[in-house]
């Protein structure tokens, strides 16, 4: 089987506290992973360990067929993996096109001649930049999308987020990790969030994503699979009609026993 995403025995430590304790996990293309557990488990190490935010101190990590268990952050977002974070990252007095365009930086043409002399193609630049940045916010919310130019300071939680999650689309990854994305909702815009996840993920072509969520609902909702943390180990791995039936997962974390 070939897998997008491959790791091995990940190991991360903190001092004494050992936050990811040889991990292995392995995800193919095009599936919706739920990355569950307790707070402290590991979840959020996890992502950071892959984008290269954090060092590994053991094990590898293998991303389409490239080792990038020691890639720099930059490096891992050009290999093709985007992310957003529990916490907003949004710029609220920039408009919403700014900031999803902080997510593309990468393919933008920020030379000083460029930007200054060649106007023509400056022009083309931002029209065809534009045109993406509307096309991804359209299918969340195509009214959303008539007010590109407003900052996002005035929006709602649930829009915030999904201009997070366009920021992190605009790049054109492979695979999109989720940190939460439906903290400060309620459960009603929870919902209409991963309605336009699921529809996202339909649209765009080899998008495969790993989803944080404590709410079991969602996972239950959009996931295929459910890979299970507790103490940086996995302790289960299944549909989430399987782990919700695992022991150790009721004692742990779903609150089931």
């Amino acid at each position: 089987m070939t897998y997008l995403l491959e790791v091995r025995g990940l190991t991360r430590k903190f001092g004494g506290v050992v936050a990811l304790d040889n991990l292995d996990l392995a995800v193919v293309p095009n599936e919706i992973i739920g990355l569950i557990g307790p707070n402290g488990s590991g979840k959020t190490t996890f992502f950071n360990v892959v984008t290269g935010i954090y060092g590994a101190h053991g094990g590898s990590v293998t991303f389409d067929g490239a080792d990038i268990t020691r890639a720099s952050s930059p490096a891992v977002y050009h290999a093709g993996i985007s992310r957003t974070f529990q916490r907003s990252r949004l710029s609220l007095p920039l408009s919403i096109f700014d900031n999803i365009m902080i997510g593309n930086h990468k393919r933008l043409n920020q030379g000083l001649w460029f930007n200054l002399i060649r106007r023509g193609e400056f022009k083309r630049e931002f029209e065809v930049n534009y045109s993406a940045a509307r096309t991804l916010v359209e299918v969340f919310e195509p009214q959303l999308a008539e007010r590109m130019f407003e900052p996002v300071g005035g929006l709602p939680m649930i829009d915030r987020r999904r201009i997070e999650i366009c920021r992190a689309l605009i790049n054109q990854p492979k695979l999109l990790l989720l940190d939460e994305p439906s903290a400060g909702m309620t459960h009603d815009e929870t919902l209409r969030l991963m309605d336009d996840i699921l529809k996202v993920q339909r649209q765009l072509e080899s998008l495969t994503i790993i989803l944080i969520e404590h709410e079991m609902s969602v996972i239950e909702r959009i996931t295929s699979r459910c890979v299970v943390l507790n103490y940086g180990r996995k302790i289960a791995e299944g549909t989430y009609a399987q782990v919700a039936q695992d022991a150790q997962v009721r004692q742990a974390y779903l609150g089931l026993e």
